[in-house]
């Protein structure tokens, strides 16, 4: 796409006409559109009011981006990219950039993985994907944001309110996801898993606008039961439901919440991962859909609230790698705290070392 097409599509994201566009940053509507339809050279003290009017960066209109998803936008021939797909264009911008600049980023990536044609075979996958991320089989797969890292899959969670659930980049080696970190955290979890099975069976570009849905097209669908089996082990989840259903005066309801705060799961999952595993009838599966943890139950159960991938959360890994360019004073202070999403404050980066003042160094030597 051209710089013009560029501004025209950015433009049109953000619901604003040329008129408007153009009072924002002191140019005729004539000229805009010129630059539109490039048959007027844009200068680059425009592009840079025109990229901070629309929230885009300068090299947002002059860099092609991923080929992933430049490919994917060519395939589908869209005017205009939706959130998810912008947010993943920035982030994958930054992180190909970090992963130039330093060493130990991305570790591990696994071999790409034949993508499951049956339920059991995302089953089977799963149990793999458990061991490639070192869960035991009676493990439940906490922090997950931060297992995935470890075979080279960096998750960056962000506000995206009622948008996408989550997409995935594949990268040269390893990849990126982004989550909607306006879900409950339960469906946080859910969608990375989801993503995880992207990522294995090597998806260059993937978005998904709502995981586990019913309607979901059959690769979907092993992929969702995929994500529920790495965040709910069959055998583990049999024996556990049969020592929460045992105790005294515990009603399903009781059994359900144990459940879902052991595994960090939302209601909706758990049922659906209970019912096909024959654990519940279709009844009771719509009884634990619908069962809401209280505060009583918090306390009473001495159950654990998880906070996993509250937006704006970034990787580790990738935390530490932007603050080492920072120390070599390989990137300054701005573009650092830019590469971190925000979520860090000039006051927040580590203290570098003062620059020597020459004139003391020779009043020290002639001294």
């Amino acid at each position: 796409m051209t710089i013009g097409e560029r501004v025209t599509e950015a433009r049109t994201e953000s619901g604003l006409t040329q008129s408007q566009l153009a009072a924002t940053v002191s140019l005729d509507r004539s000229a805009l559109a010129k630059i539109e339809t490039d048959t007027r050279r844009v200068t680059a003290v425009e592009l840079v009011a025109i990229a901070r009017e629309l929230g885009r960066r300068v090299e947002w209109f002059v860099d092609p981006g991923p080929q992933p998803i430049i490919s994917y936008r060519q395939s589908k021939d869209r005017a205009a990219t939706q959130q998810i797909d912008t947010e993943l264009d920035r982030i994958v911008r930054d992180v190909e950039f970090v992963v130039d600049q330093t060493s130990g980023l991305i570790s591990n990536p696994p071999e790409e993985a034949r993508p499951p044609a049956t339920l059991a075979e995302a089953d089977a996958l799963a149990m793999t994907t458990r061991g490639l991320l070192g869960l035991s089989p009676d493990e439940p797969a906490h922090n997950l944001s931060q297992l995935v890292t470890t075979i080279g899959l960096l998750p960056f969670a962000i506000h995206l309110t009622t948008g996408a659930d989550a997409g995935t980049v594949l990268l040269d080696e390893g990849g990126v996801s982004v989550v909607n970190g306006d879900l409950h955290v339960g469906r946080r979890r859910l969608a990375l898993a989801h993503e995880l099975g992207h990522y294995l069976i090597a998806d260059p570009y993937t978005t998904d606008w709502r995981v586990d849905a019913a309607d979901s097209e059959a690769l979907e669908a092993r992929l969702d039961r995929f994500a529920r089996a790495v965040l709910l082990p069959e055998a583990d989840l049999r024996n556990r439901w049969a020592q929460w259903a045992a105790i005294a005066d515990d009603s399903l309801r009781d059994t359900a919440i144990r459940a879902g705060s052991h595994y960090r799961v939302d209601m909706a999952t758990l049922a659906r991962r209970l019912a096909e595993t024959g654990l519940v009838d279709a009844q009771e599966a719509d009884d634990v859909r619908r069962a809401r943890t209280k505060k009583a139950d918090i306390v009473e159960k001495n159950l654990v609230v998880p906070h996993e991938l509250e937006p704006v959360s970034l990787p580790r890994v990738y935390e530490q790698a932007v603050l080492r360019l920072y120390r070599r004073e390989t990137v300054t202070s701005d573009r650092a705290l830019g590469l971190l999403l925000g979520t860090f404050d000039q006051d927040g980066l580590p203290d570098l070392p003062a620059i020597p003042d020459p004139g003391a160094e020779i009043w020290a030597i002639t001294s």
